[in-house]
């Protein structure tokens, strides 16, 4: 049977369908499998490997090595004017997949035993060799969005499914991770985590693959190299501060990973010494992921026809009022005060999901952002600023959340068997977390970010207009 034709848009490119949307999902996917493990590093480090304090403080070190990995990975890619075969996005998400096979497991070498100086060693090296290739991967990757498309609704549709990548990544693991590294009285078995996390390091190589092969770009960004000007991270970084929209949506996502990732050892613990059920969290999760699900098909038309900030800040209120709504209500230790969480984190994600959802287009008109004003598009350091600061809150949030938990009365070494006192006051610091995520969420979104509906029709109209004049 003869293969049907493919079908072309105006400009001669592949026409943009759900090819590119799975596409660029699987990519996410293929982050998230390594990502994903990042919510168990703290319950590894502190109960399994004997460090509590002492991690927290080494969690916050090791963003110096973010502090200086990040930007520079995207200036390098920013300046790199080596013509490749497909495109130099894809050619640095290849070699950082491949190293990500490996990263994930290094930051889980199981030596409870080893002294505590050689286990902040092994802390250290192996978590600034799992980010040096995740950086690598995932930095191209998020500035790929602007280049697939440079329609709002063919981006909203990108970063609705990179959402569902995410989930997807995110779900697989906290579903199974629970049955399979806790023992039957909610203990941690640590040798697991460290299979578990080479096994999805294979798979989330083989998700990038499928996104290298399948991705299309087709917004043309290049410029001859007699007209190139020389590239200045100075600059570039003093444009970024100055991109109201890339400042907006990065202090959201800031927001948005404290609430994921500062509350998710105080979660744990929550349902290890509260509702005595640490292998129902994952399944609790799963639900909660549930109105993400829904509302991502109704995206594209949502921000077709609302637009992207409006949405998000919406978005933002909903996660404030569930995490209020999580602090008052009676929330007992028995399966009636488990249900009334689960209700109160449906709405939470409602709201999460509605940002998320749309969060990478946003970034995506961030970028376009920087060209229209600046007249220069600076993809890798626009996005590798932005993943810094998220990456900053991912550590930094659960270090002084972890801190708090100490303060409070959490010893890791009782593992599953915190106190009735401590497990209380775990209830009360998740909702508080969350509460101070949404508020970040929107006084990012709707404060700052200022590329409205109607704004980001007139940046696209006018530099649509540049591009073809460029192009005469």
């Amino acid at each position: 049977m003869a293969k049907k034709p493919v079908k072309l848009d105006e400009n001669g490119f592949r026409k943009f369908g759900m090819r590119d949307c799975l596409a660029y999902a699987a990519g996410d996917l293929g982050c998230n499998m390594s990502f994903a493990l990042k919510s168990t590093m703290a319950i590894f480090w502190t109960q399994f490997m004997g460090l509590d304090l002492i991690y927290s403080a080494l969690l916050i070190v090791v963003q110096v090595w973010d502090a200086i990995n990040d930007p520079l990975i995207g200036s390098i890619v920013d300046s790199d004017r080596h013509q490749y075969k497909r495109n130099k996005f894809l050619q640095y998400i290849w070699a950082g997949s491949i190293g990500l096979i490996i990263g994930g497991a290094c930051c889980f070498l199981p030596f409870p035993d080893a002294p505590m100086v050689a286990k902040c060693i092994i802390f250290i090296a192996g978590y600034v060799v799992w980010d040096a290739f995740y950086t690598v991967a995932n930095v191209p990757y998020g500035s790929l969005l602007s280049l697939i498309s440079d329609k709002p609704a063919d981006r909203a549709s990108l970063s609705a499914w990179r959402s569902v990548g995410s989930i997807g990544g995110n779900m697989l693991p906290m579903v199974i991770l629970p049955f399979i590294i806790f023992d039957e009285n909610n203990n941690l078995i640590g040798e697991r985590v460290f299979i578990a996390a080479l096994i999805m390091g294979f798979f989330g190589f083989l998700c990038f693959q499928f996104m290298i092969k399948n991705t299309e770009i087709r917004v043309d960004t290049e410029i001859k190299l007699d007209d190139q000007p020389k590239f200045n991270v100075i600059k570039a970084m003093g444009n970024f501060l100055k991109n109201r929209p890339a400042v907006g949506a990065t202090i959201a996502a800031m927001g948005m990973f404290i609430g994921m990732q500062g509350a998710t050892t105080a979660v744990t613990v929550l349902f290890q010494s509260y509702f005595h059920n640490v292998k129902a969290s994952g399944v609790v999760q799963m639900f909660a992921m549930i109105p993400v699900m829904v509302f991502t098909p109704l995206a594209r038309k949502m921000v077709t026809k609302y637009g992207k900030k409006e949405l998000a800040s919406v978005g933002a209120i909903c996660s404030l009022i569930a995490s209020i709504l999580m602090f008052v209500m009676p929330i007992s230790g028995d399966n009636k005060g488990m249900l009334l969480y689960i209700i109160c984190q449906l709405i939470n994600s409602l709201g999460m999901g509605i940002y998320s959802t749309v969060s990478w287009a946003m970034m995506g008109d961030a970028i376009d952002y920087n060209e229209w004003k600046f007249g220069v598009r600076e993809e890798g350091t626009v996005y590798a600023l932005h993943s810094f600061f998220r990456k900053l809150a991912q550590g930094v949030g659960p270090a002084i959340v972890l801190a708090i938990m100490v303060a409070l009365g959490y010893v890791g070494a009782n593992e599953g068997n915190q106190t009735a006192e401590v497990a209380l006051r775990m209830r009360y610091l998740v909702p508080g977390t969350y509460a101070f995520s949404a508020v970040m969420q929107f006084i990012g979104l709707g404060m700052i970010y200022n590329l409205d509906k109607k704004t980001t029709a007139k940046m696209t109209e006018e530099l649509n207009a540049r591009h073809a004049a460029h192009a005469e």
